[in-house]
């Protein structure tokens, strides 16, 4: 007697699966991946070219320059004038107070041939506990004797020195025993001297203080000191760079997602099949889950590694760009370790929508390995118009200025252009029948394939939006430097300035000598423009510090400021943006500007056309309250050029001495940017500095690199899109041969569906990007009267064209897949 019993039921470890299931599901998975890489590689390439660019990245900004090149390891510089007993209580008060205290002792600039601001001759310890990190020997030795000096690099080519030759500065002469740098900060020209040996050649001291803002605000500081207070905000560069990664990770992630789709429908019939043995949803996302953690943890690693790699040798050549000395291995480790897990999280999510759609297929669908019913596009699409309307809500918040309202506007809209894509993808399949039969089979395998090409047409989208993005921008620039009027300074002139901080720093003492060499150096930038150069003068405060370097010393030529609040107690705080220039008025200046010096009053302190200077304060020199007597006189109406000016009257009721600060240039025409890169190019060989007016040349070059590099973008999406797309019709396209299609018909079938993806991502692109723009510029529509039309052309014409015509050229071989039919 016989009888038959039932096969025992497969145990997945549970009802819902348990930890074997799972276990085994990743295992799988991971054998997937290892058989089938070949199919992933483009996913896996993506994600290494993006983490391998923000390492890059993130290693650029962590090295640009930065306070550290005047702090050191600081927070704090302590700056005392003057010497003696006085200056050794102030240090004794301040190293009682705070602990140790790093003095750094100056001399008033040296003059140097060709330099307009002289040269810094410092006493600092090379092994200083703060300030070791701004210095590094390059030659010779350190100097260490009463009578020893160390140049940098430029000044001893300036000067004409070399090692163990003489130098005479401050009055005295010194022997050259080296050549040494601040490695932070390479283009800062200095002396070095041994702590102590400057004796009665030093001017003021720098006490560099390691506390913080609640300590420094707690202690009594000495009187008539000035302290400066470093930013302790996070680094921008940084920040920026995270934000553009995240921006590329949302672009590679579109990208990824129609990968995971075309590799979850290759492996439909092995999906069906686990479920046909008891596989549960969970189980059957957990699959593609895996794969994506696989795929994201594989290509982050290879991609941070490749980034660091990249960068040990890339930068020497950034070096000279940073003008700073860069430790190869000296990266922000966290912010790429948070990029390496943005990569692997970008990977796991862009396969999650894939999994849960897999998940979903009946398992008899499955074994049949036939897509899945498109889901209604109009579903995608309220959530896409409601997720864009949030997007250019925030845009339009934040006012141009307001960080989480851009960068929140920002990703809105990427989202929404994303949920908007399968809209344009059904729209596709809509106009399919008015096409010819090639095309019509493309265009309806598109709709047919609405996930995958969903996420490749937002991928096209989001790249041809950053190219309009940039367009539109620098259109909107490059016509409002058309304007004739408001800005700077009119298109036809330009300051030669004596200090690269115009108005609002220090500018250099120089004798009567070097500022005719200087004035002829200014004549002949004005002779290369059939023009003359106007002396301009300003008035400063004799009393006050005239040779200050930059680090916290207050302005030394006088200007208006408008208040803006109570500072500490008993101060005022003024914005440097309301900052109003303070020129004398000179008899050459008054003639140039069609004013009669003879129809000046007697009693007038300030000669311009503003009706009043109320809620304005001269800065510095403590005159608030200033109520001169004002004479109305018709001047121009730019921030550099004159518009207040103070007559002999009005300087000598504020004691002030008449300082040199610069040429104002009048040519006879619009400046064109060849002149101006000459005229800085003299500039900059004379150690002088020009201001002139943007031409808008370099942006309109940007907009031009900018769009050649989204369409370039684009169509790379496009090849590896209609790649993935074209392999899965394979068998439409065997059944299409055998019923006699011919060559054209495969050419006719790619170049459409390139073509047609191009037009559609062109076009929701553009009109995106259309309306953001609208929206961040809301107040100033009159810009966007001027649109960028050969950009705007190129993307919505051009793209297209080339990807047809790419398409057409690119295929038309017979593959290999439609004469031999793949084993599963």
């Amino acid at each position: 007697m016989s009888f038959a019993r039932p096969d025992r039921p497969l145990d997945l470890g549970g009802g819902n699966g348990g930890l074997p299931a799972r276990r085994a599901v990743v295992r799988w998975a991971w054998r997937l991946f290892r058989r089938e890489w070949r199919q992933q590689v483009i996913v896996l390439a993506l994600l290494l070219l993006a983490v391998a660019g923000t390492t890059i990245g993130l290693a650029v900004a962590a090295n640009t320059p930065s306070e550290a090149s005047v702090f050191g390891t600081a927070d704090h510089i302590v700056t005392i004038n003057g010497t003696g007993p006085r200056l050794d209580a102030d240090l004794a008060q301040l190293r009682g107070n705070y602990g140790t205290v790093e003095v750094i002792e100056h001399a008033k600039k040296v003059p140097v041939p060709g330099s307009a601001n002289g040269v810094d001759l410092r006493a600092q310890d090379p092994a200083g506990p703060y300030g070791r990190s701004m210095l590094r020997l390059d030659e010779g030795r350190w100097p260490q004797g009463a009578d020893e000096i160390a140049v940098t690099d430029g000044v001893r080519g300036r000067a004409g020195l070399h090692l163990g030759g003489a130098w005479t500065a401050a009055g005295r002469s010194w022997t050259v025993v080296g050549v040494v740098e601040n490695p932070l900060n390479l283009a800062e020209p200095f002396a070095l001297v041994a702590p102590g040996r400057l004796g009665a050649a030093a001017d003021h001291v720098d006490a560099l203080l390691k506390v913080s803002q609640s300590q420094y605000t707690s202690k009594p500081r000495p009187d008539g000191v000035s302290t400066r207070l470093r930013n302790q905000e996070s680094d921008p560069a940084t920040t920026l760079v995270l934000i553009l990664a995240t921006i590329g990770l949302v672009f590679v992630g579109l990208l990824s997602v129609a990968g995971f789709h075309v590799m979850a429908q290759r492996r439909l019939r092995a999906l069906g099949m686990l479920g046909a043995i008891g596989a549960g949803h969970r189980h059957i996302r957990l699959v593609l889950l895996a794969n994506g953690l696989v795929i994201g943890g594989t290509g982050a690693l290879a991609g941070a590694v490749a980034g660091v790699a990249g960068w040990a040798v890339l930068s020497p050549v950034f070096e000279p760009l940073l003008g700073r000395r860069i430790d190869r291995f000296d990266l922000p480790w966290t912010p790429l370790l948070l990029a390496v897990v943005l990569a692997a999280v970008t990977a796991v999510l862009a396969a999650w929508w894939p999994a849960r759609a897999a998940a979903r297929v009946p398992v008899v669908a499955a074994l049949s390995a036939r897509p899945a019913r498109p889901r209604p596009a109009h579903r995608f699409a309220l959530a896409g118009v409601v997720l864009l309307a949030a997007g250019l809500t925030g845009l339009y918040l934040s006012q141009q200025s307001k960080g989480p309202y851009i960068l929140g506007g920002v990703l809105l809209t990427a989202l929404g252009l994303l949920l908007l894509a399968p809209l344009g993808v059904a729209t596709i399949g809509v106009l399919a029948r008015h096409a010819p039969l090639a095309p019509r089979l493309a265009m309806r395998d598109l709709a047919r394939y609405r996930a995958r090409s969903g996420a490749a047409l937002a991928a096209i989208a989001l790249a041809i939006g950053i190219a309009a993005v940039v367009a539109l921008g620098s259109a909107v620039t490059v016509a409002k430097t058309a304007v004739p009027t408001g800005g700077t300074i009119p298109a036809d002139q330009m300051i030669v300035w004596l200090s690269e901080y115009r108005m609002t720093g220090p500018v250099p003492v120089l004798t009567a000598a070097e500022l005719e060499g200087l004035r002829k150096q200014a004549d002949a930038i004005a002779a290369e423009l059939h023009a003359t150069a106007l002396p301009l003068i300003g008035g400063v405060n004799p009393n006050g510090p005239l040779d200050r370097d930059s680090g916290g010393r207050p302005p030394a030529v006088l200007g208006i400021r408008r208040a803006a609040g109570l500072g500490e107690p008993g101060g005022v705080t003024y914005r440097d943006v309301d900052m109003v220039p303070i020129y004398a008025a000179t008899p050459e200046l008054l003639t140039h500007y069609g004013i009669d010096p003879a129809s000046v009053g007697a009693d007038a302190d300030v000669l311009t056309p503003r009706a009043n200077l109320d809620g304005y304060d001269i800065v510095p020199g403590g005159v608030p309250r200033w109520h001169p007597v004002l004479q109305h006189v018709a001047l121009p109406d730019y921030q550099s050029l004159p518009n207040v000016l103070l007559t002999p009257h009005g300087m000598a009721q504020l004691a002030l001495t008449e300082v040199p600060l610069g040429w104002l240039v009048d040519a006879p025409g619009k400046l064109t940017a060849a002149q101006i890169d000459r005229a800085q190019q003299l500039a900059a060989a004379a150690g002088l500095y020009v201001e002139s007016r943007p031409t808008g040349a370099d942006e309109t070059r940007l907009a031009a690199w900018f769009t050649a590099g989204g369409i370039a973008v684009a169509l790379g999406v496009l090849a590896m899109t209609v790649g993935l797309i074209r392999s899965e019709t394979a068998r439409d396209l065997r059944t299409l041969t055998a019923a006699g299609a011919r060559r054209r018909t495969r050419r006719a079938l790619t170049a459409a569906t390139a073509g047609s993806l191009a037009l559609t991502g062109a076009i929701i692109g553009t009109g995106c990007t259309y309306l953001a723009v609208l929206v961040w510029f809301h107040r100033e529509l009159h810009w966007l009267a001027h649109p960028p039309l050969v950009n705007l052309a190129a993307i919505l014409v051009g793209l297209p064209i080339v990807a047809y015509v790419g398409g057409w050229v690119l295929t038309g071989r017979e593959a290999r897949a439609i004469a031999r039919q793949p084993l599963e």
